[in-house]
């Protein structure tokens, strides 16, 4: 609209799951794939992973539903990134408490999918993850968040609107993904959406033949709802707090997506603080 204000995020500054217990998932994210704790709030976990952040809220509401295909919206993932997959894997079977996604391990994807070795799973509480191989060099972080969505133009212009800019993306399919994904015929569309700074960006998923009538978008106070934080500039965040378009009442900026993921917004603290 013209006259409208510019939006920009700087960074997806965490992600926040849901949980009916946030102390024992945040152990199980500790104990099984490396993370650190930081100081709690109250019932709220933190962690850290290398850069990248993450927070474990409680909830009443329902908890997550059991054999949600990749191809749905509540299918919404992260990938925590590491340069040795293979003992990354072996200290996740030895944690236990988790349950598996991918079929026969971790799958060495083509050239033409990203060329990177993953695995998919679930937490104990049941949300998808899912562990890929780094570039050599790069520290453990989670490198990004996965969201299914129905339309790759209508999210890319979504998000667009928000600051972030398209990235490379991919065609993946053959036997690897349908490992990866547990699916028959798996065929995703991969893009990338970049925010201007931070290690983390997010991927739209668009997967190909995917049913009609997908599941329903989670309540904010389910355990499915996984929330992608935005740090986001002065304007930006007053924008926000007076946009009503799939706006959500509360406390802090909380926007869905148009496939029904939860955006949230907070100010970007200023450069040395925390």
């Amino acid at each position: 609209m013209e006259g409208a204000p510019r939006l920009s995020v700087c960074k997806l500054a965490r992600i926040r799951l849901n949980a009916k217990d946030p102390a024992a998932l945040a152990g199980f994210f500790t104990e099984a794939l490396g993370f650190v704790r930081e100081p709690a709030r109250g019932q709220t976990e933190f962690l850290a992973l290398g850069p990248s952040r993450l927070e474990i809220a409680p909830v009443i509401g329902a908890p997550y539903p059991a054999e949600v295909p990749a191809w749905s919206p509540l299918f919404q993932h992260f990938a925590i990134s590491i340069r040795d997959i293979s003992g990354a894997y072996a200290r996740l079977r030895r944690a236990g408490g988790w349950t598996a996604i991918s079929t026969d391990g971790p799958q060495r994807l083509p050239a033409s999918s990203g060329g990177v070795t993953a695995f998919k799973f679930r937490s104990p509480e049941g949300h998808p993850l899912e562990l890929i191989s780094a570039a050599a060099g790069e520290t453990p972080r989670i490198d990004h968040s996965a969201i299914s969505v129905a339309d790759t133009a209508e999210s890319v212009a979504f998000y667009a609107g928000l600051g972030l800019r398209r990235g490379v993306g991919s065609r993946n399919r053959g036997p690897e993904q349908d490992r990866l994904d547990a699916l028959t015929g798996a065929d995703v569309e991969v893009t990338a959406l970049l925010p201007s700074a931070g290690v983390t960006h997010v991927e739209l998923l668009a997967y190909h033949h995917r049913p009609a009538g997908a599941l329903a978008a989670a309540r904010p106070d389910d355990v499915a709802a996984t929330r992608l934080v935005f740090a986001a500039d002065r304007p930006t965040m007053e924008a926000l707090r007076h946009r009503h378009h799939r706006g959500l009442p509360g406390p802090v900026p909380l926007l869905r997506d148009p496939d029904g993921h939860l955006l949230q917004f907070e100010l970007e603290a200023p450069q040395g603080v925390a």
